[in-house]
């Protein structure tokens, strides 16, 4: 059977959503240590060791990279969809407090300086991750705390501190020691935290820091005004562009591998990405750029100016402006987002892109055809969850004429590596029940030439979840036993919307559901980022670096090989 919904684990999984939703109705606050005990219940496998003493550093540091660094302040988490449902509510002006963010999550929020801070959530997804992050935050730091507060430790940590420096060797061996912990954790956080590692440690030794959250709305219709002043923004910003006249390919992806792809920035400064290389790249950084060159690594060179070009704007942010101008002269528009929805528009006008200056792997041919079309891609920076869907079926009621679906996104795998890519045409949506059957415009062949380091694998079979924690190795399981191999959050939902664009009616809820006759193009690509059997091994614990370029450039380059050979053909 293809549509079998584990009940091993899931149970738990079903408790956990139940108890904090009913909770979140409270028009109070809501303590997260009452959530303690059924998120433990669940066993999640990104949590493994959230019912013991030992610290779980790798889950600890998945929540880190996902709050911002206010979150050791914060006491009170405060939900909402808009700054007039904040408002509505007595926290007036959030959008006038400080904005912070995180490194490994998209989401608007705020902090008044104080205890308080102000979260945008664009669909219920939001919910079903930031719950569990919080509350395996509170766990962990509990256990921190237990473990640092010793005045010995509190000594040494404030002996560092006062260095103000990157903790070196020998004094994280000895914190090590005192506090009972694996050096290989502390090292661990140190990269993250850098010379701040002592200060945020001190913070949790001396401190017990108790969370609470707040949800203000919740209604479907909340959710779909913001959804719909996401895209009046949008309208608002780029009114020369008219939408609903112009044929549409349609991108999930992120803010910079389609932008860098189609620019050819980066390859026409390569020169100065060069010299900033051997000037103030790490050893490590130069030594990988000669073996490229003398091609005793296969990695692209083209990936590494890529990776390169970040680093270089980080240490020269001026040079940005530099890098828009040139895209906007190629035809490519950033729309940045705006109140709600954390997610930034590209609009790209195929017909003004400079066909002898796009990376290399992108040239098909007739491509100088291109010239003659009216064809805009749209590339968003791909949303969190049921958002994917608001996000869709809004673009959807707003333009004449589809051309192609692209996604690409990050996935967990069961039977892969970190790197590899998997290509489903089945799809079970956890969110409507529904299962989707459709065919990938993309097969093996189309990824693997661009591809260095992983394995593509066509033809499998994916499950889209409601939340990275929000899966054990009981529900894993049967679905592995199911031949389900790819967990993710977004696909699903962006098929509940194209069955809303090909359809006369609205997505159905527990069934089969044929979307074979697709009138265009529907392409998934997913990258591993993630080995959920391997225990906590997530991307908290370790760092893809430069080489998780390989897996987001190789999809990349077949989705707009894709999408350029498709409108070659609609012109001629």
């Amino acid at each position: 059977m293809i549509r079998t919904v584990p009940t091993s684990g899931n149970e738990e999984i079903k408790l956990y959503l139940r108890t904090y939703y009913s909770l979140l109705r409270s028009t109070r606050e809501v303590q997260i240590k009452t959530l303690i005990e059924a998120h433990k219940r669940i066993n999640s496998a990104l949590h493994v060791h959230a019912d013991r003493a030992k610290i779980d550093i790798a889950a600890f540091i998945y929540t880190i990279l996902r709050l911002p660094p206010c979150i050791e302040q914060t006491r009170l988490v405060v939900m909402g969809q808009s700054e007039w449902v904040f408002a509505q509510h007595g926290y007036s002006n959030v959008e006038s407090w400080q904005q912070v963010s995180a490194p490994g999550r998209r989401r608007r929020s705020f902090f008044d300086g104080k205890k308080t801070l102000a979260v945008y959530i664009a669909s219920r997804s939001d919910i079903d991750d930031l719950i569990p992050i919080l509350t395996t935050y509170q766990i962990e730091r509990r256990k921190l705390y237990n473990r640092l507060n010793t005045p010995q430790v509190i000594a040494q940590l404030q002996k560092m501190d006062a260095a103000d420096a990157i903790p070196e060797k020998e004094a994280l061996k000895e914190l090590a020691r005192l506090a009972d912990m694996a050096t290989k954790d502390l090292r661990r956080l140190v990269s993250i935290w850098q010379e701040k590692t002592a200060a945020r440690l001190l913070a949790i030794a001396q401190n017990k820091h108790e969370l609470a959250v707040r949800s203000l709305a919740g209604s479907l219709a909340d959710y779909k005004r913001a959804t719909r002043r996401w895209w009046r923004n949008i309208e608002h910003r780029a009114p020369d562009i008219a939408f609903d006249e112009r044929p549409i390919y349609f991108v999930s992806s992120n803010t910079h591998t389609l932008a860098n792809l189609l620019s050819g920035y980066a390859l026409q400064i390569k020169a100065d990405l060069e010299t900033f290389i051997h000037a103030r790249g790490s050893d490590l950084l130069r030594q990988e750029y000669r073996d490229i060159l003398a091609q005793n690594v296969p990695s692209s060179h083209e990936n590494f100016l890529y990776y390169t070009l970040k680093k270089y704007e980080a240490a020269h942010p001026a040079s940005v402006q530099a890098r828009l101008a040139h895209e906007r002269s190629v035809g490519i528009t950033r729309i940045p987002s705006s109140h709600a929805f954390d997610i930034e528009m590209q609009v790209i006008a195929i017909n003004r892109l400079n066909a002898h200056g796009i990376d290399g792997r992108l040239q098909v041919p007739g491509s100088e055809k291109l010239s003659r079309s009216n064809a805009l891609i749209l590339n968003i920076d791909y949303p969190l969850g049921m958002a994917a869907y608001q996000v869709l079926t809004e673009i959807a009621r707003n333009i004449a004429e589809v051309r192609g679906i692209y996604i690409m996104g990050k996935a967990a795998t069961l039977n892969g590596r970190i790197g590899d890519v998997m290509i489903p045409n089945v799809i079970h949506d956890e969110h409507s029940l529904n299962t989707y059957l459709f065919n990938n415009c993309f097969k093996a062949d189309d990824v693997a030439p661009w591809l260095v380091y992983g394995t593509v694998m066509d033809n499998q079979k994916a499950i889209t979840v409601p939340g990275t924690f929000l899966q054990n190795e009981g529900y894993m399981s049967v679905f592995y036993q199911e031949g389900y191999t790819d967990m993710e959050m977004e696909a699903g939902p962006y098929l509940s919307g194209i069955y809303e664009m090909v359809r006369p009616a609205r997505h159905p809820y527990d069934e089969l559901v044929n979307l074979h006759q697709s009138p265009f193009p529907i392409g998934i690509l997913h990258y591993a980022s993630d080995t959920p059997f391997s225990k906590g091994t997530n991307l908290g614990a370790q760092n893809l670096s430069y080489f998780g370029m390989d897996p987001t450039y190789a999809t990349m380059v077949a989705i707009l090989r894709s999408i350029l050979t498709a409108e070659v053909e609609a012109i001629s």
